[in-house]
């Protein structure tokens, strides 16, 4: 599946992906494609980039699916499992002082 995305890029950075496309005898979208999934390969072994995606995910301004791609399935589910554990416990805690 793929998404159509509109952005703007610098003239130089366009530039030099045409070239680059013409070279290795590929089209400039898949020039952009190759350089965003080397940068994002990248970034994901960042330590800091992890926990950082993790926060998002706590925070609920990502999906399982898509923490799953950054940190894997293992640590996804983990990561899940104690967020789930923590909730209840807030729940527990909150009812508790009710009483």
């Amino acid at each position: 599946m793929t998404t159509k995305v509109n952005f703007r890029l610098p003239d130089e950075l366009i530039e030099k992906a045409d070239v680059a496309a013409e070279v290795r005898h590929k089209n400039r979208t898949d020039i952009v494609i190759e350089a965003l999934q080397e940068y994002l390969e990248e970034i994901e072994d960042d330590e800091k980039f992890k926990e950082a995606v993790v926060e998002l995910y706590l925070d609920d301004d990502i999906s399982f699916e898509v923490l799953k791609e950054f940190i894997g399935r293992q640590n996804a589910e983990s990561i899940k499992v104690s967020r789930n554990l923590l909730e209840q416990g807030d729940s527990l805690a909150d009812e508790l002082a009710e009483l």
